[in-house]
């Protein structure tokens, strides 16, 4: 019982020391929880503190660079403000010193307005836009000072000379053709100030009659056929077209080119007998080689069969040996070389010929270049040297010949060099077939032995 009291005690007082420790349990915790707050608080302001005094320094790094700007574009006004005035002054120099040159102004116009009369006068725009040259004309020769509608239009007209020189225009007009008969109306394209057509033909500018005419002598064909398609085209189509950029000077001289056939005159005499050499050579080849060809055809048919036919080179010579069957080797070795010999001569014939003309047309060429050297010296020596075309103009016409003997002669070499060849093929192949006759012959011998 004792003991029993002694633990019910006990866990009374147990009891009763934990109902006293809760509120002070409660309490330290409070006091924890107090100051996890206040640390959290604290931590917050903390924050908002660095945030405000980052702002402020970001604001017044903004302020201080925006000051600096404020301050450079102060400076660069105060520059610009300084340039102007400098320029003011320099511009109120020029001013003064233009008022008075006013009076120079007249003596100017005139001059550039004469100056651009003669350009608008040749100028190929004037076909389309004709009387501009009558204004410039009047203004070049004013008494007094132009008005400022005449500088408007004076300026006006070298504008729409500079903007029409990049078109192409088609227009209507009268044209003179290369006979002189004028052709009322008619359709025109003009290419800048370079080149103009009409129906495909080449046109160029009088500026001393104001009229386009058809050149005399019109350019090549793929030339003329440009022009048809140009005219030809439709809005929007592109088409090739060649432009004589130098305004006439190049279109002037492919013009006056002389053709082939004057080439040939130009030769003269000279030239004519290198052409009829070159002529002579070339049919002679020609046969010359249709006659190899049919030899040559022959023999490789006779080299099919064992039975000589007399019909061809090949079988001449294998018909010596059918003939002399029972001579011996030395023997039918001489008849064959002679058969050969015989054969060889016809293969080779005309070969000479031809060789000899590749050789003299060059020698008449050059012929033909002494001799027309030697009438420019002449013409020199009576007219001077006054004119380079004339001297160009015989030297050119000269040198004609020379070029005449080497257009005959190198065909001619390579010709005699092929025909030539052929014929020594073919030789060879007599030899050979000749050669193997004497070599059945020289076994047949051998093995009787």
């Amino acid at each position: 019982m004792k003991k029993l009291l002694l633990l019910i005690s006990i866990l009374m007082v147990s009891a009763s020391l934990q109902a006293q420790q809760n509120p002070l349990q409660q309490l330290a915790e409070e006091v924890q929880r107090a100051s996890q707050q206040q640390g959290q608080i604290n931590r917050e302001r903390e924050a908002q503190f660095v945030r405000e005094r980052n702002r402020q320094r970001d604001l017044l790094a903004q302020a201080r660079a925006e000051l600096a700007e404020q301050r450079r574009i102060s400076d660069s006004l105060q520059t610009e403000f300084d340039d102007n005035e400098r320029q003011l002054s320099e511009l109120e120099t020029v001013l003064d010193e233009r008022l008075g040159n006013l009076g120079e102004l007249f003596g100017v116009v005139r001059q550039v307005a004469g100056d651009l009369q003669s350009k608008l006068d040749d100028s190929m725009v004037s076909a389309q836009l004709p009387g501009r040259g009558d204004f410039m004309a009047d203004l070049a020769q004013r008494r007094e000072l132009p008005t400022g509608a005449e500088l408007n239009r004076f300026f006006s007209e070298m504008v729409t000379e500079i903007a029409e020189q990049g078109k192409v225009v088609q227009f209507n007009t009268t044209i003179r053709d290369a006979d002189g008969q004028e052709e009322a109306n008619q359709s025109v394209v003009r290419v800048g100030v370079f080149n103009a057509i009409s129906n495909g033909r080449f046109l160029q500018w009088d500026s001393g009659q104001g009229e386009l005419q058809a050149i005399a002598r019109q350019p090549a064909g793929r030339y003329q056929n440009m022009a048809s398609n140009l005219q030809n085209a439709g809005p929007g189509e592109v088409e090739t077209m060649s432009v004589d950029f130098t305004r006439g000077a190049i279109l002037s001289q492919v013009v006056q080119a002389p053709t082939l056939m004057e080439r040939v005159r130009q030769g003269k005499q000279v030239g004519y007998v290198i052409i009829g050499l070159g002529i002579i050579g070339f049919l002679f080849s020609l046969w010359k080689g249709t006659s190899l060809f049919l030899k040559g055809s022959a023999i490789k048919r006779q080299l099919k069969r064992d039975q000589p036919d007399q019909g061809n080179a090949l079988g001449r010579v294998m018909s010596v040996y059918t003939e002399n069957q029972d001579s011996d080797i030395e023997t039918l070795e001489l008849k064959l070389d002679e058969a050969i010999l015989r054969e060889t001569a016809p293969l080779e014939s005309g070969l000479s010929f031809i060789k000899v003309l590749y050789v003299i047309a060059p020698l008449l060429g050059l012929l033909g270049t002494v001799v027309g050297m030697i009438e420019t010296f002449q013409q020199i020596t009576l007219f001077g040297t006054g004119d380079p075309r004339m001297m160009a103009g015989g030297i050119s016409a000269a040198l004609i010949t020379t070029t005449q003997g080497l257009i005959v002669a190198i065909p001619l070499t390579i010709l005699h060099s092929l025909l030539q060849s052929r014929s020594r093929s073919l030789i060879q192949i007599l030899e050979e077939q000749a050669a193997g006759i004497i070599s059945r012959l020289a076994e047949k011998y051998h093995g009787n032995a």
